[in-house]
This record gives C-alpha cells, sequence and structure tokens, in this order.
C-alpha cells in the first residue's frame, strides 16, 4: 500500500514539473519573439506587410480637474488688535463690495488707543512750542545745551509715540487726522477690502476674536481658473498657450475654451503635475473646487503610423511584427497613441520602425500562430 502511494506522489509530482516545463518553454518561446509561416497559412489568413507611414499628426490629452482661485484672489479678513464681534451680516455665498461694511467690532482697547494718541498729540504740540522757545533761548546763551538737548529727546520721543499710534489706528481703520475727542468710539468697523463674496464666516456676534483669527475668508471670482492633474509622462508635450476644451460634469454637452496659462515644474508623490489654465469666457456659474474634465490640444508633430490591425496586445502590453527573413517575423513592443482614422502612432525604444516592413494587417493571426507554436513545443 505504502508502495503505491509513494508511486501517485511521485507521478504527481512528474506531472507538475512536466507542466512547469512545459511553461517554462513556452515563454522562452515567447520571449523569443520570432514565428514562421508557410506559404499557405500567409495567404489564408489574409496577411499584409507594408512600412509604417511618417505624417503630420494632432493628438488630444483628456485630464481631469478642478476650478481654482489663486492665493492672491483669496483674503483671509482679522482684526489685528483683538475685540468682541459686535455685528455682522455676512452669510456664506453673499455678494460683497470693496469698501463694504462687513462688521463691527468693539472693545475698550480701542477706546485707550484712540485716548493715547489724542493726549500723545496735544502734549506733542505743547513740547514744540517748548523746543522752539529753548532753541531760540540757546542761540542767544540764555539757558545751557543741557536744557535743549532734554527738550529735543523728550520732542523726538512723542513724535515717535504719536507715529506709532497713528499707524495702529489706520491698521485698525480709523483715520488719525479725522480723530477727535468728539469722535472717540469703542466700535470700529471692518471693511470688505475686494469685490467678491463671502466663503466663509467663521465667528458669531458676541464672540471674542483674538488678532490670529480669521474672521471671514473672502474670495475674488475675476480671476478663477481651471487647475488640471497631468501625469508625468505627459507633461513634456505641453507649452504655455496651448488651447484647451473645458466641460463641467454638470453641463457634458457645454465645452468652455481656454488657454494653458502655467504649468509645474515638478510632479507630486502620484507622479502628477497641475497645469493651470484660463477661461477665454468666465462661465456664470463658477464656483471654486468644482469638478471638470478637459481636454488639452497638443502641438502637431510628425510620426510614423500603421492602421490598428497591426497593432496587437498580448500579457499587458502592445506589440507589432516586422519581417525578419522569409515569412518570418519577430515581435516587438511599441508605444501606441490613437491618433483617428483608425490609424496608430506607434514608437520603439529598441528598434528603428521606420525602416521595417511590418505587418499591417491581421497581425492577431500572426500572434496566433506564435502562440499555438509555443504550446505544441
Amino acid at each position: 500500500m505504502k508502495w503505491i502511494i509513494s508511486c501517485s506522489c511521485w507521478l504527481i509530482l512528474a506531472g507538475c514539473a512536466s507542466k512547469e516545463t512545459k511553461t517554462e518553454e513556452t515563454v522562452a518561446l515567447m520571449e523569443s519573439s520570432i514565428v514562421g509561416l508557410e506559404p499557405a497559412q500567409f495567404q489564408l489568413a489574409g496577411i499584409d506587410t507594408g512600412r509604417a507611414v511618417l505624417e503630420k499628426i494632432s493628438s488630444k490629452l483628456t485630464v481631469n480637474g478642478v476650478v481654482d482661485v489663486p492665493p492672491q484672489n483669496i483674503v483671509s479678513v482679522s482684526f489685528p488688535l483683538g475685540g468682541y464681534l459686535k455685528s455682522t451680516r455676512l452669510l456664506p455665498g453673499m455678494r460683497i463690495r470693496r469698501g463694504e461694511v462687513i462688521g463691527m467690532i468693539e472693545d475698550q482697547g480701542l477706546v485707550q488707543l484712540q485716548q493715547d494718541y489724542l493726549v500723545t498729540k496735544s502734549k506733542l504740540q505743547y513740547l514744540k512750542q517748548d523746543f522752539e522757545r529753548q532753541q531760540l533761548l540757546n542761540e542767544n546763551k540764555i539757558n545751557a545745551d543741557k536744557v535743549l538737548q532734554q527738550v529735543s529727546s523728550e520732542y523726538q520721543s512723542q513724535q515717535v509715540l504719536l507715529k506709532g499710534y497713528s499707524e495702529k489706528l489706520q491698521l485698525v481703520g480709523i483715520q488719525p487726522d479725522q480723530l477727535t475727542e468728539a469722535s472717540l468710539s469703542r466700535s470700529v468697523a471692518l471693511r470688505s477690502p475686494i469685490n467678491g463674496y463671502v466663503s466663509k464666516v467663521n465667528v458669531n456676534i458676541g464672540k471674542y476674536v483674538n488678532p490670529t483669527d480669521v474672521l471671514f475668508e473672502l474670495i475674488n471670482p475675476d480671476d478663477m481658473h481651471g487647475a488640471l492633474t497631468v501625469f508625468e509622462k505627459d507633461m513634456s508635450k505641453l507649452r504655455l498657450g496651448q488651447k484647451v476644451s473645458m466641460q463641467f460634469v454638470d453641463e457634458p454637452g457645454v465645452n468652455y475654451p481656454g488657454d494653458i496659462i502655467i504649468f509645474t515644474r515638478n510632479v507630486d508623490e502620484n507622479r502628477t503635475g497641475t497645469v493651470h489654465c484660463h477661461f477665454d469666457k468666465m462661465p456664470d456659474h463658477l464656483m471654486p473646487g468644482m469638478f471638470l474634465n478637459a481636454t488639452i490640444f497638443l502641438d502637431d508633430r510628425k510620426a510614423l503610423t500603421v492602421p490598428e490591425e497591426a497593432v496587437v496586445r498580448y500579457a499587458g502590453k502592445q506589440y507589432v511584427f516586422r519581417l525578419v527573413g522569409d515569412n518570418k517575423f519577430e515581435m516587438v513592443e511599441v508605444q501606441v497613441e490613437p491618433v483617428g482614422n483608425a490609424r496608430h502612432a506607434i514608437t520603439s525604444s529598441s528598434t528603428d520602425l521606420g525602416s521595417q516592413t511590418l505587418v499591417i494587417k491581421n497581425a492577431y493571426a500572426v500572434l496566433g500562430k506564435l502562440k499555438n507554436t509555443a504550446e505544441e513545443e
């Protein structure tokens, strides 16, 4: 019984080894990539040979992307001195105009700043008069130089102090030259720095906001554009000014023409780069982040082309067959690009295809013969 089991195991192992050997031989034969055809087989299969044609082609690149806004058109609004939000009417999506009041901030620190400015301004007027008086006395040798130096130093210090208060007031939107004791206020108006619309509202009435807090985010839509994602292998085909046709997901039949204005000179971890495109005419419904599909029209160039029937796909790669002898053909790996009219542009890193005689019709018949020969072996 043990002898029978041992024989069975040996036969199974021998069968597996035979299959592995046959598979290896098949792979080896396929790797040789050369097949011979009998004249009768050649005619029966309707195989035809010829040369690749060098012609001018215009190709397209289909990509995806989103609507983007340049950084200079996105404004984050904050209040540099901090305070409580007294009022605002903003909601995301609202249109706003440059200089329009978008909120009111109040804080006792604002009152103190205005007060300090007015007190310093008043004191500076006195010091100016005192400095001019001491300067006149010093010229007439009536007072000592030390007295003039002390008055001059204090006068200059107050000038610096007043300038600092003035800059702080302008920082929060208060005009120093218009400030008087009668116009002192605990509230300051926040005004929009751009024309556009509200993207985000991050505060509510009564909330205290720090100088680093972003209260509102505003977007100027005048310069929105398409940001397209292009794979690394296609980046070399791009140049500034190339025409682009863009479509939105919700408008599949409507094309918006544009052109390339800039593209990145590096690729990210996904091996892609970003191409920025302007719209010839800005669509009215654009919103940042909208998805779009685009076709980039690449420059015309010359390339070797063959009919679709000349190209075969095998094991995830594409090949053509070149004549290497009497009805003998070698399979050559190629890179393929459809160019329309049932033709493909082909390139090879290992073979000068322009000088070769290729199978241009029924190439799959040659591939079938190659596979059958490999299996028979």
